[in-house]
């Protein structure tokens, strides 16, 4: 009995780790789960997907355009101490604390005129997410979430979406069913945690523990047919096969040479970026990485310089990595915040809340090399092309070839498109 519940306890551990894994689900069960499409064969428009995978690079906090995306050399009084220089893209400069990002520009758009409606962080978190405003009676899909619903993953014993971090604030599956959230990772270079039977357990065995586990649970899951006892056992059958998957190597770190490892970085966000890496090459489809410390009330001009460097470090050599492989053209990349920071430097040297912000897209089928909308001359309100969070969403989800026009149904029988009313910028696109 105590085997047995030794074993109960790593499979139902494993079971909440998986919670929200999506593995290939078919589309009659996709529209038989909480929610679905309006109308039989209702038409969408969908477009030819430019890029295969995503790595949402979230720079939670919100991140200074003025000292990263966005500089102002001609306004010391709202640089402060944060100066410009040029990058290998004609015409685009970006902030001194980027200076490995300089030189991979030629391969980046640089949208300057991010603006949000709330310059809250946990709604701005949520919106920038989600494309909705937050509502205590509803949550939302994010962005992975909508591609695991519609298209599925990319590798049948691997989830199609995974977050590396620790926010407890994400949106994950919203109104779909549990797998179609993201499997959480906290340390990348942990791995996945009891992903192995114990010691002396052989196959035969667990085998036969898993049948008499069903048989247990077989009169409570009759009983209780509903979407949430499902959910729970096919997240049970989904770690199982995670379990038994040779793709579990994608999480192991250690099989990178050690050289690459330390070109990333060896703190939590350059390791995740090369788990991303390695997630995409194994058919994960969306990860996304995240990087935290960007709410720079005090001290801005210290630890915006420390977070950048972290940043360029992984994320230049995210690009690189990815543009040696062959994959930067199939892979998007896309580095936003949920707001940005004041141009008034306020009494503790540091910058304020501010809706006005900068995002960047990398690859998966977007033009290099330059610059869209623009801010006035302090950064202060948008000057041209004013774009939001919906926006960039939709640009996501037009380069993965999403029906953006698409109505699902939530259980509650409300209506909902993947980025609500955003609007893709298809300028963007070579």
């Amino acid at each position: 009995m105590n085997s047995d519940l030794s074993r109960r306890s790593v499979m139902t551990r494993m079971a909440q780790s998986c919670l929200g894994v999506g593995m290939l689900p078919s589309m009659e069960h996709l529209f038989s789960s909480q929610a679905f499409a309006a109308g039989e064969g209702a038409a969408a428009a969908k477009q030819e997907a430019t890029a295969r995978n995503v790595i949402f690079l979230y720079m939670t906090g919100g991140q200074s355009h003025l000292d990263t995306w966005d500089p102002k050399p001609d306004s010391k009084e709202v640089m402060g101490a944060t100066k410009a220089i040029q990058t290998s893209a004609d015409g685009v400069q970006i902030s001194e604390y980027l200076p490995r990002m300089a030189k991979q520009m030629h391969h980046a758009c640089v949208i300057n005129s991010m603006a949000t409606n709330t310059a809250a962080h946990e709604q701005a978190n949520y919106f920038m997410h989600t494309s909705f405003g937050l509502r205590s009676t509803i949550k939302h899909p994010g962005m992975g979430a909508w591609l695991s619903f519609f298209q599925g993953g990319g590798n049948p014993a691997l989830p199609a979406y995974v977050y590396v971090g620790n926010d407890s604030r994400h949106p994950g599956a919203g109104f779909f069913a549990k797998k179609h959230g993201p499997l959480m990772v906290n340390n990348p270079e942990a791995g996945l945690q009891n992903v192995r039977p114990q010691k002396g357990v052989t196959d035969e065995r667990f085998a036969l523990r898993r049948e008499l586990a069903g048989a247990l649970d077989a009169e409570f899951q009759g009983k209780w047919d509903t979407r949430g006892v499902k959910a729970y056992a096919d997240m049970y059958d989904d770690a199982v096969r995670l379990m038994r998957s040779e793709d579990l190597v994608a999480f192991d770190l250690t099989k990178e040479p050690e050289a690459l490892r330390q070109a990333y970085g060896r703190d939590a966000f350059g390791q995740g970026c090369l788990l991303a890496r390695r997630l995409v090459e194994h058919g994960v489809r969306f990860v996304e990485v995240s990087l935290g410390s960007w709410d720079t009330h005090v001290a801005n001009f210290i630890n915006t310089p420390r977070l950048c460097d972290t940043l360029d470090i992984a994320l230049s050599t995210l690009v690189t990595d990815l543009e040696r492989r062959g994959m930067l053209d199939g892979t998007m990349i896309v580095v936003s915040s949920e707001f940005g920071r004041t141009p008034k430097i306020n009494q503790n040297q540091g910058r304020d809340h501010f809706p006005v912000f900068s995002s960047v897209i990398i690859g998966g089928g977007i033009k290099g090399g330059m610059k869209f909308g623009a801010t006035d001359k302090d950064g202060a309100a948008i000057a041209a092309d004013k774009v939001a969070p919906p926006d960039l969403n939709a640009t996501i989800g037009y380069a993965l070839g999403l029906p953006l026009d698409q109505v699902i149904y939530s259980s509650s029988k409300r209506p909902f498109t993947v980025a609500d009313k955003g609007q893709p910028l298809t300028q963007l696109f070579a």
